[in-house]
């Protein structure tokens, strides 16, 4: 069985998929790009990073979980070069033991956003 999760303190779904889903003790996240719940996009990857991750722990919260939960992160980068700062702001939030990640460049991003972060966490 799966539940859908909604807030809407994090943007809406651009397209026909939900925020997350929850099924069988897990939380799965939709990507959340660096934009607010009124849809403006952040200017840099930065602020872009701080306001994904916000976005989820937002998600995560409306599904009874939190950032504390996250076992596994995926970051996509429209530029690898940006990795670096991406990383000072991700390690703000996440403490250890560290959720497994993957980060990777994409060649875009929807909304020509510059990050975009999904992660799978328990209830």
């Amino acid at each position: 069985m799966k539940q859908s999760v909604h807030t809407d303190k994090a943007p809406q779904a651009i397209g026909p998929y939900s925020q997350a889903i929850v099924a069988n003790g897990m939380v799965y996240t939709s990507g959340q790009l660096g934009m607010n719940a009124d849809g403006v996009l952040k200017e840099t990857v930065v602020e872009q990073a701080e306001q994904s991750i916000k976005n989820l722990m937002a998600v995560l919260e409306q599904a009874g979980s939190s950032i504390d939960n996250v076992v596994k992160t995926t970051v996509f980068l429209a530029d690898i070069n940006d990795f670096a700062a991406v990383n000072e702001v991700y390690g703000k939030y996440f403490t250890q033991p560290y959720p497994a990640r993957s980060a990777v460049q994409v060649a875009n991003l929807p909304k020509a956003a510059k990050v975009e972060i999904e992660v799978i966490a328990t209830l």
